[in-house]
């Protein structure tokens, strides 16, 4: 039985402290007035090469107290000083729901690898389905919090999702025509039959895979590979019109077609790198000794086949949008380019170059560093991810990697962490009885 060590209790415990810290200082610094919000816009305009200044500079100069400025167009002027505040205010919940949803992803990925190797019946696989369970146990924390955030945004306590503005939507035609889809209680109810299925299917799963330890025949291992085939059929609609609610929707004019792939194929290879980070931390600590570097080699393998994949959609809806040039969908990809550009040309580098570079060759994924140092790069990169699909539509171009961000980060790892290594804890870590376990303990490729 594994016993998660008070070493990493305490840094768990630790990570979720500071990043709370950093949550509640980018909360309480967030401006309550117009001239608070200049002002803080007028502090940041050497930032990001001059783009907060080039903002500032579509109406006139803040002076040094942030007063406003005398000037032409004062209708005008007041708008965009109240969609400043707005975006400024924005800052915060921005920096919780991007590390949020992107914790909460992970688990999300590792719950449709374990179905679909559940399914396929894999034989190679079965040493690993204690550790896709204990990160998929953190489906219920992510999940209630996520839910949590949206709950609070249909309630009006944020601007991330334009939609929910009735004043917005009542001058807004497009917004009225999906506004059947697009409403606040139909939204929280999808969400909540989202969030159920998937939890539904994670804890009765889990409760097969752990009778089956003790049964005397296969009656489990069969309830679970076909509660595994029909879960696939419901989590890729789920995901899709999840990825729609949550993400699409920040930014409501602009939609895509490929766009639920294209964050199936992010949280899926943010998952099944997660679960080589954990079994070759097992594994350092003297657990699943049946686990060889062929198991590894076969999650790397994923991971650099995904990330390939994963760039493939994102060049096709890029390629697809770009050369079109229709402004109402253009629009989404020049705001990127100009106003993040670290952060939108550091996630290609990461996401795509990085593990084409490091994981290529065959005998790199048997190195557990060299696994591990790819996957730090990963994860970093489809933070970056989320954080230019979130950030955008909901900060503008006032984007910081500051303390809110790096403090939501922290607060999640931790309750991640935590969760995760807790649930590890609860049985133990490789199966007995599952039929193809001698498969894969003799696994070699």
């Amino acid at each position: 039985m594994y016993t998660i060590s008070n070493r990493l209790k305490i840094a768990s415990i630790v990570l979720m402290v500071l990043g709370a810290i950093g949550i509640g200082i980018g909360f309480m610094s967030s401006p309550g007035t117009v001239q608070e919000a200049k002002a803080m816009v007028a502090s940041h305009d050497d930032g990001h090469g001059g783009g907060h200044a080039v903002a500032a500079e579509h109406h006139e100069e803040v002076n040094d107290h942030g007063a406003a400025p005398e000037a032409h167009g004062e209708s005008h002027d007041a708008s965009h000083d109240e969609h400043l505040l707005h975006q400024l205010q924005n800052r915060p919940w921005a920096a919780l729901y991007v590390a949020a949803f992107f914790f909460f992803m992970i688990s999300l990925g590792v719950l449709a690898f374990n179905a679909i190797q559940r399914a396929a019946q894999a034989g190679w696989s079965p040493l690993l389905f204690r550790v896709m369970e204990g990160i998929t146990s953190y489906l219920v924390p992510g999940g209630i919090i996520v839910f949590v955030i949206l709950a609070l945004s249909v309630a009006h306590m944020n601007h991330l999702f334009v939609w929910m503005d009735a004043e917005v939507v009542a001058n807004d035609k497009l917004l009225q025509g999906k506004s059947g889809f697009l409403n606040g209680p139909f939204f929280l109810i999808r969400a909540a039959i989202f969030l159920a299925g998937w939890i539904f299917y994670r804890e009765y799963s889990r409760k097969l895979s752990l009778a089956q330890d003790a049964a005397t025949d296969d009656t489990n291992f069969v309830k679970n590979f076909r509660l595994s085939a029909a879960f696939l059929v419901f989590y890729l609609v789920t995901e899709s019109m999840m990825s729609w609610d949550w993400i699409m929707s920040v930014d409501p004019h602009w939609f895509s077609t490929l766009f639920g792939w294209y964050i199936f194929a992010s949280m899926f290879v943010s998952g099944i790198t997660v679960i080589a980070l954990v079994t070759i931390y097992l594994k350092s600590k003297g657990h699943l000794q049946d686990v060889n570097n062929s198991h590894i080699h076969d999650l790397a393998k994923f991971m650099f086949g995904i990330s390939i994949f994963w760039t493939y959609l994102w060049f096709s809806q890029f390629m697809l949008i770009w050369y079109s040039n229709i402004p109402e969908e253009v629009t989404y990809y020049i705001t990127r380019i100009e106003d993040f550009k670290l952060p939108f040309f550091g996630m290609i580098a990461m996401n795509f170059l990085f593990p084409l570079l490091l994981l290529m060759n065959s005998d790199f994924k048997r190195v557990n560093w060299f696994v591990v140092m790819a996957g730090i790069v990963i994860l970093a990169g489809h933070y970056l991810d989320i954080f230019n699909a979130i950030m955008p539509s909901t900060v503008g171009d006032q984007w910081y990697i500051g303390i809110p961000e790096i403090g939501a980060v922290l607060f999640f790892a931790g309750l991640f962490i935590f969760w995760v290594f807790r649930a590890l804890s609860k049985a133990p870590l490789q199966p007995t009885r599952n039929p193809f376990i001698e498969e894969s303990k003799h696994f070699h490729y």
